[in-house]
């Protein structure tokens, strides 16, 4: 019978308790890691999803995801002009909180520029694209919303009429997406009474002024829709997002652009590396630095239990040298103890993982080869904690087994 399983046998309760602590640290060690893929598909998804090759942002910024951008909406016009340039559209991303039956939901609100994107490029899972301009959106399922609710944002009340999945923003809010005109309508909205007010200060600024008194139809002009006033520029869009034509020349179209002054131009991987650089890189850093962390708890929890299994058995280590084993014999039986105590706490830690990992709140991926990785570093730590256990075992005399 193997000397390992059988000591194994003798300290049954002790190596169970300490297989089942370290299968829970590797799980929290083998879910940060997941977690931290969650936030890079969640920081890319939409990047990655919508297409095109180069995003117009406000002069100065990194861009809608970086930080706020605000760029006029006739941009899409211009860059429609640009030699090479398929198609421009115009993209809008916000986030409100809202209450729906009694909890508050928060979300992504994404705009697409209808009539030329409907969300056909969303990952459906039920109902439809959206297919009028108005009072229609696509809800992601993490939002809780059924297909057919109706949800007031805003002065108009928005038809859920497409259910996704995993569409989340870089926060991990379920994203919703409308028409691009709704989309600003939610962001741009105000109460009745800031409407009000707002067209009185107009009218109060041009009656102190001797324009206003010189031609009295601008105080009405003032105190009506902003629309309606000339001076006042158009609601801003968050970036215009560009798609090249077929064999285009990807260098030219953004030099042009970028010799625009109000703007800045980003190529779609360049954008992406904005994203991971900033908000990524220190959730990459903070779960990295517990991961190494609890690696190294569990080194030492386990190189604790493998010396106190040692001392329990010293007497019979001892035998074992009287009776002429071997040390390599001696030394499998600690490192085979340690390296089955790492293995049936990593396969716990995978087992409790695929019923834990799903309920999170946030998104957690595992890759197969992050999991190799992780399957290495338990080795390496179950070898690295039957040192001490060795060391005492090597240093037990033979006429031990006498006193």
């Amino acid at each position: 019978m193997n000397l390992a399983i059988r000591d194994i046998r003798h300290n049954f309760g002790r190596f169970a308790l300490t297989t089942i602590g370290i299968g829970l640290l590797l799980m929290i060690v083998m879910g940060m890691g997941g977690i931290y893929r969650g936030l890079i598909r969640e920081a890319t998804l939409l990047v990655d999803r919508i297409g095109g090759d180069f995003w117009l942002v406000q002069g100065g910024t990194r861009g809608p995801f970086a930080e706020l951008s605000r760029v006029p909406a006739t941009l899409e016009d211009r860059a429609r002009a640009v030699p090479g340039v398929a198609s421009a559209r115009r993209f809008v991303s916000h986030t409100i909180q809202r209450e729906y039956r009694g909890r508050p939901l928060r979300m992504v609100v994404q705009g697409l520029a209808w009539p030329q994107d409907n969300g056909d490029w969303l990952p459906l899972i039920a109902g439809r694209p959206l297919s009028q301009a108005h009072c229609e959106m696509i809800a992601d399922r993490s939002l809780g919303l059924p297909l057919g609710a109706q949800l007031k944002l805003g002065k108009d009340v928005y038809a859920v009429v497409g259910l996704t999945k995993g569409m989340v923003g870089t926060g991990g809010d379920g994203s919703c997406f409308f028409t691009v005109s709704d989309a600003m309508a939610i962001q741009f909205d105000q109460p009745g009474e800031a409407v009000r007010l707002e067209r009185q200060a107009r009218r109060a600024r041009v009656e102190a002024r001797d324009l206003g008194m010189v031609q009295p139809l601008l105080l009405d002009r003032a105190a009506g829709p902003g629309a309606g006033i000339p001076a006042l520029a158009a609601p801003r869009v968050s970036a215009v997002l560009l798609t090249l034509s077929p064999g285009a020349n990807a260098a030219a179209v953004a030099a042009t652009c970028a010799a625009w002054p109000d703007v800045t131009v980003y190529s779609t991987q360049q954008q992406l590396k904005l994203l991971l650089a900033g908000m990524v890189d220190k959730a990459r850093r903070q779960l990295g630095l517990f991961r190494v962390l609890l690696i190294i708890i569990s080194t030492i929890i386990m190189a604790l239990i493998i010396y106190t299994l040692t001392l329990d058995k010293i007497h019979d280590i001892a035998m074992l040298k009287l009776i002429g084993a071997r040390n390599g014999v001696i030394i499998g039986l600690i490192l085979q103890q340690a390296l089955l105590m790492g293995a049936l706490g990593f396969a716990l830690a995978y087992w409790l993982g695929t019923f834990a990992f799903p309920r999170f709140p946030r998104q957690v991926v595992i890759e197969q080869r992050d999991l190799l990785v992780l399957a290495g570093i338990v080795v390496g730590i179950s070898v690295l904690s039957s040192l001490l256990g060795l060391w005492k075992a090597m240093r037990v005399e033979p006429n031990k087994v006498l006193s």
